[in-house]
């Protein structure tokens, strides 16, 4: 990877950390999924609240949380993708996401697939990080699966 394309990544992240999209306070309980995450290693944590909105099936997403710039705008990229893609297309988006994390580096981000959630390719390459980029991702999984179990 260039070094252009990698500073360039790591804009989108300093970006993503500052203005995080999708993140307020919680403080409706009526949505259907609710996940709460620890990353144990760095203390980084998120509660990510998912609603599936009828009759057409759209995904809502809010969050709040505390930790690093790679947590957070890991959350706040992720908040946007399930606005773009829809919940047709979300489950792949979230499997392209693991997929890249679990890379160790090696693996080209689609960024035709993933968004602005490509910049976290380079993040791959460092594994006590990775579990910072997966913490939204994984809450936002377990409370996606809650949220459709619960419309049946």
């Amino acid at each position: 990877m260039s070094s252009d394309l990698e500073n360039l990544y790591q804009q989108v992240i300093l970006d993503h950390s500052k203005k995080r999209n999708g993140n307020e306070p919680l403080t409706d309980p009526a949505w259907p999924g609710r996940s709460h995450q620890v990353n144990p290693t760095c203390g980084d944590e998120i509660t990510l609240e998912v609603n599936v909105a009828e009759p057409d099936g759209a995904i809502e997403i809010r969050w709040d949380g505390q930790g690093c710039s790679i947590s957070m705008a890991s959350a706040s990229v992720l908040t946007d993708l399930v606005g773009d893609v829809g919940p047709d297309g979300i489950d792949a988006v979230v499997d392209e996401f693991n997929e890249l994390m679990h890379s160790r580096g090696k693996a080209d981000p689609d960024e035709e697939v993933l968004g602005d959630a490509a910049a976290f390719s380079g993040v791959s390459k460092y594994p006590a990080r990775i579990k910072c980029a997966l913490l939204a991702w994984a809450a936002f999984s377990d409370a996606l699966r809650q949220a459709r179990t619960m419309k049946g």
